[in-house]
């Protein structure tokens, strides 16, 4: 049955690829003739979507995205986060800069306009400068605070640094906690960690069953410009840390608040 699984959805997820490619170099040509001019995250946003349902993502979303720019801060399980997440709203995405050399999906993410950003590398302050501008454009940029994937049990430290591109820019921030579940338990293949291999994570989950991917969205954090940005990390940690581990233990893993299935 597995293999089964396998063959349909890579029958799908190929050519959904070759699409997506057909697509981003659409995009690119029109983006060289008419720089600007062409809104990159509404097509993503789209294709996304699409990608979510190829692979069998069910997302569930509770709550609701700020309706204006705004920075979007989540604890990080998988690679899945980003198309989950850019499936709900357009958004700018800034990701790890190991991203940027996988096989096609690389390609795909730099032409949706990902930020890659590379761990000690002293361009922090670059991408910082990056996301305040496309806040100030008035774009909904998404980061993972954590700095690096966990298995979903738990959330690490929030880091503050990047929310300063928010606090400059004046735009609030708002907490979102994923949560993956397969069969009604705790999903063990969603997690992208350690050692794991792009390809080799993409065959497992095909494999598998449908994945339900939680997604609570916790009210916006307004920022004034003194706002000392480890203060905002460490109220946002606590919020994402108390709505997972209800979540994660929970045998109905919705938030306290009412759930509107499907994407807001």
């Amino acid at each position: 049955m597995n293999s089964v699984r396998l063959f349909l959805r890579a029958s799908i997820l190929i050519p959904y690829l070759m699409w997506g490619a057909v697509l981003a170099a659409i995009v690119a040509v029109i983006d060289a003739i008419k720089p600007g001019r062409l809104r990159r995250a509404p097509i993503a946003r789209f294709w996304l979507a699409g990608l979510c349902r190829v692979l069998n993502l069910r997302i569930h979303a509770s709550g609701e995205l700020y309706d204006g720019p705004v920075m979007v801060i989540s604890n990080h399980i998988s690679w899945l986060d980003i198309p989950v997440l850019g499936a709900i709203k357009p958004l700018h995405f800034l990701s790890k800069a190991e991203v940027r050399s996988w096989p096609f999906i690389g390609w795909l993410a730099a032409q949706a306009g990902t930020l890659f950003i590379t761990r000690g590398g002293g361009k922090a302050r670059q991408v910082m400068t990056e996301l305040e501008s496309s806040m100030r454009d008035g774009a909904t940029t998404l980061i993972f605070p954590e700095g690096t994937t966990t298995d979903g049990q738990r959330v690490k430290k929030f880091h503050g640094r990047l929310l300063n591109a928010a606090i400059r820019a004046q735009v609030p921030i708002q907490p979102i906690t994923l949560h993956y579940r397969r069969d009604n338990v705790p999903d063990a293949y969603a997690p992208f960690i350690g050692d794991d291999e792009f390809v080799s994570h993409l065959v497992r989950l095909m494999k598998a069953t449908p994945t339900d991917v939680y997604v609570a969205i916790h009210p916006v954090m307004e920022v004034a410009m003194d706002t000392p940005a480890e203060s905002v990390a460490r109220t946002a940690q606590q919020q994402v840390e108390t709505s997972l581990q209800q979540m994660y233990w929970s045998n109905d893993p919705k938030p306290d608040w009412a759930l509107a299935d499907g994407v807001a």
